[in-house]
C-alpha cells in the first residue's frame, strides 16, 4: 500500500471512530434521561410532580365536602358564587376579585357529557377545563368560541365520542367558568349569564376525601398511588416513572410503605423534606423585567415542566394559559414576591394593551406559600381599568397607591390597600393580552418606592472645548 492510500485508509478510520464515539457518548446521555434516581431523589421529584393531582383532589374534596365556607360545588353540575371574592374565600389560592366564579367537577367514568355556554355577547366569559393534572386542556369562552354560546361534548380518555368531541386526559374534569362582572348594578346580568350554564350527564360518582400535602410521606404517596390509578398519567411521562422507580410509585402493584427498611424511610424523608422548601424558593427560571415577573408560555399547560407545576398548584391553581390571561408578579427589592412593607405607586399608561381588561389585586400571604384577599377599611381588594372614581393624568394615564395607610386627599381615589401588618403580594392581570404583551414587546412599568430617599440631581458638566481643527498638510 502506497503511502497516499495509507494516509487516505488512517483518516477514514480516524473519522469512523469519531463517528462511533459520537455515538456512545449520545446513547450515553440518553440512558441518562432514563437512569433511575437515588432513592432521596426520587422521592424529592415524586413529591413534586404528584402536588397537583393531590392540590386537585383536595380542592375538589372542599368544594363537593361540608365545609360551610367557600365555594360549593357539585359532581356534574355548576354551582355559582353569586358575589364576587372576598377575604373569606379561602378555597383557591390567589383567587381573582373581577370575576364571577361557576365550578363543576365532572366524573366522565359513566361516559361522555354535554356542556351548554350560555350566550355572553361581547362580556368576557370563559370555561377551562383542567384534567386532574392542572393542565387547562381547553378553553371555551369569548376567545375561543366566541360570545354566541353553544353546546359542546366532553369525553374521558377511552371513550367512544363522536367527531368535534373534546377529549379529557383523565376522567375527572374540573371546569371552572369566569364572567366578567362590572360593579354592583351588572351583578343581575351576570347573574344570567351563570344560570345558562349546564351539564348534560349521568350521575357521577362522590370521590373519597382527599389527603392534603401536609400529611407524613407514606399517606401522601398512598393517596398518589390511588390519583395515578384513577387518573393515568399520559405516556409521555413514562421516562418520569423509570427515574423514580426506586419509590416504586406507579409501578405494579403502586407504592407501599412495608417495602421501605428503615434506613430507606430516611432517605424518602430528607427527599420530601427537600422538595417543600423548594416550593418555598424563587424559581431561577422566571423572566423577571422591571420588578415583574412574567408568565412562562407553558403556564396553564405545564406538559413536562413539572417544577413549575407543583409550585403553580400551591401558589396559582388554576391558572389560565397565557393566550388567555396573563398573571404579573410583582418583585420585592429582596427577591421573590412577598413584600414585607413600603409604600408603592405603580404609573400606568393610558393604553395598556389588552383586548379584555386589567386589574392589580392585592394579596395577603400566609405561612405556606399561599395567596388570598385580605381586608381593609374601604373593602377594596383590586384596582383596574373599570374601577369607578378613579382619577386619571392629563394623558389619560393611572397612578396607583399600594400602602397599609390612607395616602390622603387626591390619592385616595386610587388607592389600593394593603394588609394592616404582615406580608404581601401583587398581582396584575391583563385578560386576553394583545400580541405586543404576548410577546414581551410592552412591558410593564417598575413600581416606584414611595419612602426611597430622592436621587441626587445630576450635576452639569460643563461641555469640553472644542477639539483644534486638523491642520492641513500642503502638497
Amino acid at each position: 500500500m502506497d503511502r497516499r492510500r495509507l494516509l487516505t485508509t488512517g483518516g477514514a478510520l480516524a473519522a469512523l471512530s469519531g463517528v462511533l464515539l459520537a455515538r456512545q457518548a449520545r446513547a450515553s446521555a440518553l440512558d441518562d434521561l432514563v437512569a433511575p434516581w437515588d432513592l432521596k431523589t426520587a422521592a424529592r421529584q415524586a413529591w413534586l410532580y404528584c402536588l397537583p393531582l393531590v392540590e386537585m383532589a383536595t380542592t375538589r374534596s372542599r368544594m363537593l365536602g361540608p365545609d360551610p365556607t367557600g365555594m360549593k360545588a357539585r359532581v356534574n353540575g355548576f354551582v355559582s358564587m353569586r358575589d364576587l371574592a372576598g377575604p373569606a374565600t379561602r378555597t383557591v389560592t390567589t383567587p381573582n376579585n373581577d370575576t364571577l366564579y361557576s365550578s363543576a367537577w365532572i366524573d366522565l367514568a359513566a361516559g361522555p357529557v354535554r356542556l351548554t355556554l350560555p350566550f355572553t355577547g361581547a362580556r368576557y366569559f370563559s370555561v377551562a377545563l383542567m384534567d386532574m393534572f392542572s393542565n387547562n386542556f381547553a378553553v371555551l369562552g369569548a376567545r375561543t368560541t366566541g360570545g354566541e354560546g353553544g353546546s359542546f361534548i366532553i369525553a374521558g380518555p377511552r371513550d367512544p365520542a363522536p367527531p368535534g368531541a373534546i377529549r379529557s386526559p383523565t376522567p375527572w374534569v374540573w371546569a371552572l367558568a369566569r364572567t366578567l362582572v362590572d360593579g354592583e348594578a351588572d351583578l343581575p346580568a351576570a347573574h344570567a349569564v351563570q344560570d345558562g350554564l349546564a351539564i348534560k350527564a349521568r350521575p357521577g360518582r362522590m370521590p373519597d376525601q382527599s389527603v392534603g400535602r401536609s400529611a407524613a410521606w407514606n399517606d401522601y404517596f398512598l393517596w398518589a398511588q390511588t390519583l395515578l390509578e384513577e387518573n393515568p398519567p399520559p405516556v409521555t411521562d413514562t421516562a418520569f416513572f423509570r427515574r423514580i422507580a426506586p419509590l416504586q410509585l406507579g409501578m405494579t402493584g403502586g407504592f407501599e410503605r412495608a417495602r421501605f427498611a428503615d434506613s430507606e424511610m430516611g432517605q424518602v424523608e430528607q427527599g420530601v423534606a427537600e422538595a417543600r422548601q423548594a416550593l418555598l424558593e424563587p424559581r431561577g427560571r422566571q423572566l423577571v423585567a422591571d420588578g415583574w415577573s412574567y408568565p412562562p408560555a407553558d403556564l396553564g399547560d405545564f406538559g413536562q415542566d413539572y417544577d413549575l407545576r407543583a409550585a403553580v398548584a400551591l401558589g396559582g391553581l388554576a391558572a389560565l394559559p397565557p393566550a388567555e390571561a396573563m398573571y404579573l408578579r410583582a418583585i420585592a427589592p429582596g427577591g421573590g414576591p412577598i413584600f414585607r412593607d413600603g409604600r408603592l405607586r405603580l404609573r400606568l399608561p393610558a393604553d395598556v394593551p389588552v383586548d379584555g381588561f386589567w386589574s392589580l389585586t392585592m394579596y395577603e400571604a400566609t405561612d405556606q406559600g399561599q395567596l388570598f384577599l385580605t381586608d381593609n377599611p374601604i373593602n377594596r381588594y383590586s384596582l383596574g381599568d373599570r374601577t369607578p372614581g378613579l382619577a386619571r393624568n392629563a394623558d389619560g394615564g393611572i397612578d396607583i397607591y399600594i400602602q397599609r395607610t390612607d395616602p390622603g386627599e387626591g390619592r385616595r381615589a386610587n388607592w389600593l390597600p394593603a394588609p394592616a401588618q404582615g406580608p404581601f403580594a401583587l398581582t396584575f392581570r391583563a385578560y386576553l393580552p394583545k400580541p405586543a404583551l404576548v410577546r414581551g414587546a410592552w412591558r410593564l412599568p417598575a413600581l416606584e418606592d414611595l419612602d426611597a430617599a430622592p436621587a441626587a440631581p445630576a450635576v452639569a458638566k460643563p461641555a469640553p472645548p472644542p477639539a483644534p481643527a486638523p491642520r492641513r498638510r500642503k502638497r
